[in-house]
Formats: C-alpha cells, sequence, structure tokens
C-alpha cells in the first residue's frame, strides 16, 4: 500500500512539473518542443487554450493505440487528462518575461525541469504516456524506436509550424537535451517493487563478483 501510495505521489507530482516546463517554454517565446509547436499552432487557429489541446491531442492518440493493441494504465489516463491542465494553470501564474535574460532562464528552467518530470511519470511505472505509447506501439511492429520517434516527431513539429506554433532556438534545445536529462533522470526515480530479503534457506549459493553485481535497471 505504501509503494502505491509512493507511486502515485510521483506520477502526479511528475504530471504537473511537467506541465509546468511546458508553460515556462511556451512563456519563454523561444521555440517550443514539437508537440507544443502543434498545441500552440492549434491554439491560435481554433481557439480554446493550449492546455485544452493539450487534452484534445492525448485522446485523440490513445484512440490510436487500438489498433496496436497498447494497454493503457492509470498513469496513461492521468497524464492525458492532468497535463494540459497543470499547463493551464502555470501559465496563468506565471509572470510573462520581458528581458532576454528572463526568457533564457525561462527555458533552461523549462527543458530542466521537463526531463526530471519525464523521470518521475515513467519512473512511477503506472503507464506510459499516450504519446510515447503510440511511439513504442509503433516500434513493437518491427520498426526502429528512433526512426519512429524522429518521423512522429518531425510530422507533428511541421503540423504546428505551418499553423503558426513558436518554432526556435528552444525547439531544437528542447529536441537535443531532452532524451540525455531523462536518461539522467530516469534511473534515479524508477521505482521498484520490494523484494523479500535474503535468507539462509532462500539465498543464492553462487558468491563472488557475479553474485555481488548490481540488479539490471532496465
Amino acid at each position: 500500500m505504501a509503494l502505491m501510495v509512493r507511486r502515485l505521489v510521483q506520477l502526479y507530482a511528475g504530471l504537473a512539473l511537467y506541465g509546468l516546463g511546458i508553460a515556462l517554454q511556451v512563456s519563454s517565446g523561444l521555440g517550443n518542443g514539437p508537440w507544443d509547436v502543434l498545441h500552440e499552432g492549434l491554439s491560435r487557429r481554433l481557439g480554446l487554450s493550449i492546455g485544452a489541446w493539450v487534452v484534445i491531442a492525448g485522446a485523440v492518440v490513445m484512440l490510436a493505440w487500438i489498433p496496436l493493441r497498447q494497454r493503457p494504465g492509470i498513469g496513461t489516463v492521468s497524464n492525458a487528462l492532468l497535463i494540459g491542465v497543470f499547463a493551464d494553470l502555470f501559465l496563468w501564474l506565471l509572470p510573462a518575461p520581458e528581458a532576454a535574460g528572463a526568457r533564457w532562464a525561462y527555458l533552461i528552467t523549462a527543458v530542466l525541469v521537463g526531463g526530471f518530470a519525464t523521470g518521475c511519470y515513467i519512473g512511477a511505472g503506472l503507464g506510459p504516456g499516450p504519446r510515447d505509447g503510440l511511439m513504442t506501439g509503433i516500434a513493437a511492429r518491427g520498426h526502429s524506436l528512433r526512426a519512429v520517434r524522429t518521423g512522429i516527431e518531425l510530422t507533428v513539429l511541421a503540423s504546428g509550424w505551418l499553423l503558426g506554433g513558436t518554432v526556435g532556438v528552444g525547439t531544437v534545445l528542447y529536441a537535443v537535451a531532452i532524451g540525455p536529462l531523462t536518461h539522467v533522470f530516469l534511473p534515479a526515480l524508477t521505482i521498484r517493487p520490494r523484494t523479500p530479503e535474503a535468507t539462509p534457506e532462500t539465498a543464492p549459493a553462487e558468491t563472488g563478483p557475479a553474485a555481488q553485481a548490481e540488479p539490471s535497471r532496465s
């Protein structure tokens, strides 16, 4: 029970922080991440808030899970529903930066917060986000995950740019940095089920380096 509470707390903290990261990057005006270029473009062309389009796009993406036979978890549904809500909340709360230094501070903080937040919600182990699941679901059909991710994000980015979303140095910084940051944060934030302590009856017989190696983090 305590472990599940910890996982839920980490999940929702991660989703809130991810919404904060979106708000910071959009407010910087220096370029959004690929998906948020699309969300902002849709907001400018069709109305509704950026956060509302985050929710709508997440729901549409989840429909694509059906032919891929992906199964959502509580983390997937929470991701689809809440990140947009948090993004709109923080866009409302944050003061608009005017000086160039403040805009860059927003951007760099946004990317760092985004990497940490991704580690939080994925590390909780309660289901991938809708967009993450789409990529892994297509890749599971025999395609390279890197190629699938690149293809989807370039398509989303181009569509958002044509709709008027903001593309700039922040877009490039996000694309370059988010993977390495997640790689750093995810192992530290991954919650693993507790295993019973070894007893003389259950302890492995092996000794030496192989027996002392750390468990895999994959």
